[in-house]
């Protein structure tokens, strides 16, 4: 009695699975020069922020009684070496971001649109690539290579902060300055990602290469000052009200003052910024109604969820640019 098992496919003629191996190779292969830049780049950010932290360790200014911080008053003595490292990472989160952007353009420009302006990308679809795995392999390396290079920067850079935080000495590092907060946790990762997928999104519909670069560079400045100028609005402010350490400690993010009437209402400083005094203030603001000072701060433990609300907000942006991206590949050549 016969079986209607079918017979086995002869490997020989069995398709090969489809894996991103061979594209991604090439991509490694083409730009091996920008990666090594790259690594360079990593290497340099590196290797300042240890010599920063070396200088300033062998820099010490010692007063007379030994210390190195009060010289037996409230006076701090801070070496030059420490002022300058203070200098040097106060715009740390913005190279970060800087960098992020440099890449997105890359990808914009030379990795992608450079090969849909000169036809090349004829050649891998007509190699059994289809046009979706030549996208995602251009879209995978540079994500790959700067998640794993920007997560190092991100903990050399708070190394370093950590050695100037350790002392008095650093009133302009706030961890909600906008050169510091960007570099210090995961919202930087998610300006990469979204930087790598802006730039796919503008190569697939200009296909110019310096057209789509300037349009990737365009679009990642304007959301990088959105989020910058906007991000307080990110987690809810907390109120506070009272005189003295009850109202501001050092390590609040003040946002609004001013003081609250009898029935609760609010009464900003800023409306009485003409009075041109403490005493002028303090009047302007009993004239208004105002009876107990407030304050409308993000403490420092708010720090986690600013950084996760905000790396949110690029990791869905970055998602909706990668659909697109493919959405609009497909349209265009199938």
């Amino acid at each position: 009695m016969s079986t209607l098992t079918p017979p086995k496919p002869d490997a020989a003629t069995a398709p090969a699975p489809v894996t991103l191996r061979g594209p991604v190779r090439v991509v490694l292969r083409m730009h091996r020069k920008a990666i090594w830049a790259g690594a360079a780049l990593l290497v340099l950010g590196i290797g300042i922020v240890v010599a920063l932290r070396l200088w300033m360790a062998s820099s010490k200014v010692l007063c007379a009684d030994g210390d190195t911080t009060p010289c037996g008053d409230d006076i701090y003595v801070s070496s030059y070496a420490h002022t300058s490292t203070e200098t040097f990472l106060a715009d740390g989160g913005t190279v970060l971001i800087l960098l992020a952007a440099l890449i997105g353009v890359f990808v914009a420009g030379p990795l992608i649109a450079r090969e849909l302006e000169s036809g090349t990308f004829r050649l891998a679809w007509a190699q059994s690539v289809s046009p979706a795995h030549w996208l995602a392999a251009r879209l995978a390396v540079p994500a790959a290579l700067t998640v794993t290079g920007l997560t190092v920067l991100v903990v050399a850079f708070r190394w370093g902060l950590w050695a100037l935080r350790a002392g008095p000495n650093s009133p302009g590092l706030r961890w909600h300055a906008n050169g510091v907060f960007p570099g210090t946790g995961p919202a930087i990762l998610g300006y990469a990602l979204l930087a790598v997928a802006v730039g796919a999104l503008c190569a697939v519909l200009v296909r110019r290469t310096v057209l789509s670069m300037s349009l990737s560079a365009l679009v990642l400045t304007a959301v990088g000052i959105g989020l910058s100028t906007r991000r307080y609005l990110l987690w809810p402010a907390v109120l506070r009200q009272g005189e003295g350490p009850k109202l501001l400690r050092d390590s609040d993010w003040h946002l609004e003052g001013g003081m609250l009437t009898a029935s609760g209402s609010k009464v900003y400083w800023r409306d009485c910024y003409d009075a041109g005094s403490v005493e002028g203030y303090d009047a302007c603001m009993r004239d208004r109604g105002g009876v107990t000072p407030f304050a409308e701060v993000h403490p420092a433990s708010h720090y986690w969820p600013l950084q996760l609300v905000e790396t949110g907000i690029l990791l869905a942006l970055a998602a909706l640019a990668v659909f697109a991206a493919f959405r609009v590949l497909r349209r265009l050549h199938g």
